[in-house]
């Protein structure tokens, strides 16, 4: 075993540890949990959506639970303004000058509950944090905390009320969740478990905030072969190439990729990606980068559906690399 490989080794041991405590509060959901973990050590924001109840908030809370780290909850609606963001300048009678108020993005990890459900204005006050870890405010920039993480919820059988998120909005987050209901044996072990509220209360952080700097660290480390970057860059390829889409993969979807797929490998212990990494990615981080051609979409949820099922067939018709 290489020194590099034993010092990964070592440092995902935190991450395995982060997992384990996120699935004592989620149960039924092991697949969204994991990719949950990997978005947040290749330095990405994640979009959780879902019907009401399926724990979408709860595993924001858990996630910022485990991390012994800063956390705010900002439940978005229609009448908030960018200034409840990111914070405001309000003038100093005694010191005689404007002082800056800190907004709620001044954390290490913001739930942005409901995030649809403003308006785009205010929206788009996040755009900057989540791409250059910065804001502005009359024309001062103040760097956010380190790490940070963005995690949005949004429900997406409501309408009334709403605001889509806009493409340029949502190429900023590096992976689309979709939280489901529970199989039966996940429902019933809910049921007689002490899941939900009190097991998030008693939930003890696991791992720092400067473990998850350590570890996205070691992350960028994780070897990546040419054949596997040829075989990611194959499918974006077939994305704007084919005649069912009319927005293709943006190369800021590429480099996620790249970066989760590390993260996967990191994940499972390893200082090498393989093919497994990347395939299970591609749904999740390219399905809300791509639009569906007006002659073959329809309207509502079911856009996004026909967005996966025609990348699953392009992910498909790929060769994967020996």
């Amino acid at each position: 075993m290489s020194l590099e490989n034993a010092t990964i080794r070592s440092t995902a041991s935190r991450a395995v540890l982060l997992e384990a405590a996120l699935r004592k509060v989620i149960r039924g959901n092991d697949d969204v949990v994991r990719l949950a973990i990997v978005s947040v050590l290749a330095r990405g924001h994640l979009l959780i959506e879902g019907v009401p109840g399926v724990g979408k908030t709860t595993l924001a809370h858990a996630l910022a639970r485990a991390i012994d780290c800063s956390f705010q909850r900002v439940q978005f609606t229609s009448d908030m303004l960018p200034s409840d963001i990111v914070g405001i300048s309000i003038y100093s009678a005694m010191e005689q000058h404007f002082e800056f108020k800190r907004g709620p993005v001044f954390t290490n990890i913001l739930l942005a509950d409901e995030i649809n459900r403003t308006t785009p204005k205010t929206q788009s006050a996040l755009l900057e944090a989540m791409s250059e870890g910065k804001v502005t405010v009359d024309s001062h920039s103040y760097t956010l905390p380190q790490p940070f993480l963005v995690i949005a919820t949004q429900n997406p059988v409501e309408h009334h009320g709403t605001y889509p998120l806009p493409e340029s909005q949502l190429d900023r987050f590096l992976m689309r969740l979709r939280m489901g209901y529970p199989d039966s044996e996940a429902e019933r072990e809910i049921l007689h478990s002490e899941a939900g509220t009190t097991q998030l209360e008693s939930l003890q952080p696991v791992v720092h905030g400067e473990d998850i700097l350590e570890m996205q660290q070691a992350v960028a480390r994780v070897r990546v072969d040419e054949s596997l970057v040829d075989y990611a860059l194959a499918i974006v390829r077939k994305t704007r190439e084919s005649e069912h889409l009319s927005l293709g993969v943006s190369p800021r979807g590429s480099q996620m990729l790249y970066r989760a797929a590390q993260a996967m490998a990191f994940v499972d212990g390893r200082d090498f990606c393989v093919p497994e990494d990347f395939k299970p990615l591609v749904l999740p981080i390219f399905a809300h980068r791509v639009a569906t051609h007006v002659a073959y979409s329809s309207s509502g949820n079911q856009t996004s559906v026909q967005a996966e099922q025609i990348l699953q067939e392009i992910v498909e018709s790929v060769a994967v690399p020996v």
